[in-house]
């Protein structure tokens, strides 16, 4: 880094949230002079902290970024582990779905006290300034000025090398793109809207088990819980929104979550789910893609404002925090030089961070209807297994995207690539392979049914724990992909 050239630079980021104040923690630490310029009051001191509450879920890309700016340790500090997904059926009994391998967990993360963390942070570099009820109301890129209200309500123009624009879903920065010739830009409102509700603790402890992300599906719509610091959850419910506008009295909230969510009511408490149902009504949920996400070597766009995502995978922070990390090492790549660097981190981010809005798109429909299929969760145990053999070869989704720094569109492409094999050589066919090969495992002699082959899976697992004597294992799959396609193991 050319510590020389980067005292002279001048850096304005607009927005004081998690990625704009993250973003201010990496380019003070450069060196750069900084400003951050928040609109709300400083949350702090606030009496009441506006703006989105959905919980956040920390996990690898994330945690890489906060590394990178030495607060990593005090993050996880504050964070609770879930190591599994805890499926709640209708009748109310409960399975488990792990994460990953067994040191492998994402975190429940208050965004709340996250940003409060982050803001002080950024206070602590003597080159860097957060000014608290200063709103953009124009910004010209190609110039490197922005216009700013303060509480005095005296429009002041600012001038700088670099504007960041990190205000969220609604940027105003992105609005001075979308004036530019060639400036690619979409949204899309889904159906659904989301309405937190909350299980408090009962007897000073948590109600539920707390190292789990508790899930509700029900197909169409599904309610979520993730553990607090002080014992409670805080319960996200997702559903469409005419389903949100039929419930519109007490009684018709309970009779829902009566039908619905049968186990929920005595842990929210009948008074107090019907109370918390009416506070707010359901929030909706957007997703935004633009390209490119820079003007020249004056302005760029980073977290939400570029690549707003509906929360169904995780990401969100996780991609905004990742923006921030891949910026700062193009910085170093480049040493400083933003006419290099910003053309090259557009070039680089915007395929990942239009992979990651798919597949949270899609992982809505994994988590409200998929993880209900005995053949998915069957499907999941011999990912594990194939992982296991191949760790290199065979990576499940779930772990590219949320336990590596593997592209978010190189994910994309391998998890293409591992179904499009897996339809010729597919994974339950390894477990079958070994059962024929190995006359006291339990044999297949009818169209194996998922109970039966995990049954088998177990036995295979316990009879080979070192999983890298397999001898021939490419064989082994495509036995046991033909028989699989034969058999035609459908959901039970």
């Amino acid at each position: 880094m050319d510590s020389t050239n980067s005292k002279k630079k001048k850096v304005v980021v607009i927005g004081g949230g998690l990625v704009g104040a993250l973003n201010a923690c990496f380019l003070a630490k450069r060196g750069f002079q900084v400003d951050v310029y928040e609109a709300r009051e400083d949350i702090r001191v606030a009496k009441f902290a506006c703006g989105r509450s959905i919980n956040l879920a920390l996990s690898h890309r994330g945690r890489q970024a906060l590394k990178a700016v030495g607060l990593e340790d005090q993050v996880v500090s504050q964070g609770i582990p879930m190591r599994a997904r805890m499926i709640h059926s209708l009748s109310g009994t409960k399975s488990a779905i792990p994460y990953g391998t067994k040191n492998q967990y994402i975190l429940s993360i208050s965004r709340e006290h996250l940003n409060k963390d982050l803001l002080t942070a950024v206070e602590k570099y003597s080159t860097a300034k957060v000014h608290f009820g200063h709103k953009l109301l124009n910004c010209k890129p190609e110039e490197g000025i922005i216009t700013i209200l303060g509480s005095n309500q005296v429009p002041v123009e600012v001038t700088c090398d670099l504007i960041v624009g990190c205000d969220g879903a609604y940027s105003t920065v992105r609005t001075q793109f979308m004036k530019r010739a060639r400036f690619n830009y979409s949204q899309q409102y889904i159906p659904h809207g989301y309405m937190e509700l909350t299980i408090p603790p009962k007897n000073g402890e948590y109600a539920m088990e707390p190292n789990y992300l508790h899930i509700w599906p029900r197909n169409t719509f599904m309610m979520i819980a993730l553990p607090n610091q002080n014992r409670s959850f805080t319960c996200t419910l997702f559903m469409p929104f005419e389903d949100f506008e039929k419930l519109t009295t007490g009684s018709d909230v309970l009779d829902f979550f009566q039908k619905y969510f049968p186990d929920s009511i005595p842990l929210m408490g009948e008074e107090a789910l019907k109370r918390d149902y009416f506070l707010l009504p359901a929030q909706p949920m957007i997703a935004v893609k633009c390209s490119a996400f820079h003007i020249g070597s004056q302005c760029v766009l980073m977290g939400d404002a570029a690549h707003a995502i509906v929360p169904f995978f995780g990401q969100g922070m996780n991609a905004g925090f990742e923006d921030c990390l891949v910026f700062d090492e193009l910085m170093d790549k480049y040493h400083n030089d933003l006419s290099a660097c910003l053309p090259e981190f557009s070039r680089f981010r915007i395929p990942d961070d239009h992979a990651i809005s798919d597949l949270s798109m899609y992982n809505y429909i994994e988590m409200r209807a998929h993880v209900n299929s005995r053949w998915f969760i069957f499907q999941k145990n011999i990912e594990k297994c194939l992982h296991a053999i191949m760790p290199s070869t065979f990576i499940p989704l779930y772990t590219m995207v949320t336990f590596s720094r593997i592209r978010y569109h190189e994910a994309v492409l391998q998890w293409n690539w591992q179904k499009k094999t897996d339809s010729q050589r597919t994974n339950a066919e390894l477990i079958t392979g070994w059962c024929q090969l190995h006359q006291d495992l339990p044999a297949f002699e009818k169209p194996a049914s998922a109970d039966c082959c995990n049954e088998a899976l177990k036995v295979y697992l316990t009879r080979n724990s070192d999983l890298g004597q397999l001898g021939n294992s490419e064989f082994n799959i495509i036995i046991l992909n033909d028989y699989l396609v034969k058999t035609q193991i459908k959901n039970s």
